[in-house]
């Protein structure tokens, strides 16, 4: 049912992002981010939570919005490839796994500014519970973006090293966004229904966001070249499972817990 993976897509996206930022509550870089880092993870926990509970209604089986989020194995998650990478570069050799603040920026951005393009539209979907939470989520999101886009500024025109790490970032982030363009056939089938977009349709402006935070930053768009992943039809990077097991484990280990 394409309605259904529409939501679960978007659903499955905010959770892993969710999971993943909240990764940085007690290690933040100064107390301010920490405390930042956190609300955006409870902002995208929040749309996660409204989406999967609609998402439910609509399978009518009796699942509810835990069994979606905790009970759900890693091939059936359709978030990006690019939420569930950790908060590094790519390891390599004897490469140390410590968490680089520009990648998670880097991130942010431009998740940020693709779903601020994509909740606009979905406000007219004709999926009125859909269009609600895309108003709501709208807000937030803006909130997301201009917090990585002044972030993103910081680091392209501070330091030489802060100008490095999000260069690095953009290199090794940027071949990833090419699956926000990849059209899936839910994608197409949910645009038919008027329930959600096509992805092209926001593409330009994506575009347009990108290169003028990068030009204000001082950075250059590096190449989107490469492999297309694959996240939204289900086929993951190992990341996601060590995610999930964490997320997951308490859920599964008490499941008629009551929260």
């Amino acid at each position: 049912m394409a309605h259904l993976e529409y939501l679960l897509h978007l659903a499955d996206n905010a959770v892993v992002l969710g999971q993943r930022n909240a990764e940085w509550c007690g290690h933040g870089p100064i107390l301010e981010e920490d405390i930042a880092m956190a609300n955006i993870s409870l902002d995208l926990i929040g749309q996660a939570r409204l989406l999967y509970q609609h998402a439910a209604t609509l399978k009518n089986d009796g699942s509810d919005e835990d069994q979606l989020a905790y009970f759900r194995h890693p091939h059936e998650f359709r978030n990006y490839t690019l939420l569930e990478l950790p908060h590094h570069g790519p390891l390599v050799g004897y490469a140390v796994d410590n968490r680089d603040y520009a990648t998670t920026i880097v991130r942010n951005f431009l998740y940020s500014a693709l779903m601020a393009l994509v909740w606009e539209k979905l406000q007219t979907s004709s999926d009125a519970q859909l269009a609600a939470i895309a108003a709501k989520s709208l807000k937030e999101v803006r909130y997301h973006l201009r917090h990585s886009h002044d972030w993103l500024v910081r680091f392209g025109d501070g330091t030489e090293e802060s100008h490095q790490r999000a260069q690095a970032a953009l290199h090794h982030l940027m071949p990833y966004t090419q699956e926000f363009w990849s059209t899936t056939a839910f994608e197409t089938q949910a645009e038919q229904q008027g329930v959600g977009i096509a992805p092209a349709s926001v593409q330009s402006d994506w575009n347009h966001l990108l290169d003028n935070a990068l030009q204000e930053a001082g950075l250059q768009r590096a190449s989107s070249d490469g492999f297309v992943t694959t996240g939204k039809l289900g086929v993951h990077s190992e990341h996601l499972s060590y995610l999930l097991d964490e997320m997951q484990s308490l859920a599964r280990a008490h499941p008629e817990g009551v929260w």
